[in-house]
């Protein structure tokens, strides 16, 4: 499986990984716009260990939304969220959505 990118939110396939479960499917909040990267269809959790956010999609596919950017279909399997971060030169930051 390929790595997939909506917007500043990356999934990475990884092997199964057990955490904390999450009881919501928001992967990540925009710091501007107040909009979210969610799963809307599909059976999903969420899952936290070590401060790292897992996506774990039990169906066959799941459909991850956000408002400014087209909706992706994530297959089944699991996945790291990562947030994706820019340089400037006071340090590296977190892109606001």
């Amino acid at each position: 499986m390929q790595p997939i990118r909506q917007g500043d939110v990356i999934l990475l396939p990884v092997p199964q990984v057990e955490g904390e479960k999450i009881p919501q499917l928001i992967l990540a909040e925009g710091e501007v716009t107040g909009h979210k990267h969610r799963i809307t269809e599909g059976e999903a959790e969420l899952s936290q260990k070590d401060d790292i956010l897992y996506l774990r999609v039990f169906s066959d596919k799941a459909l991850l939304v956000h408002e400014e950017h087209k909706p992706i279909s994530i297959p089944q399997g699991s996945w790291m969220v990562r947030i994706q971060r820019e340089y400037e030169p006071k340090g590296w930051r977190y892109v606001a959505d």
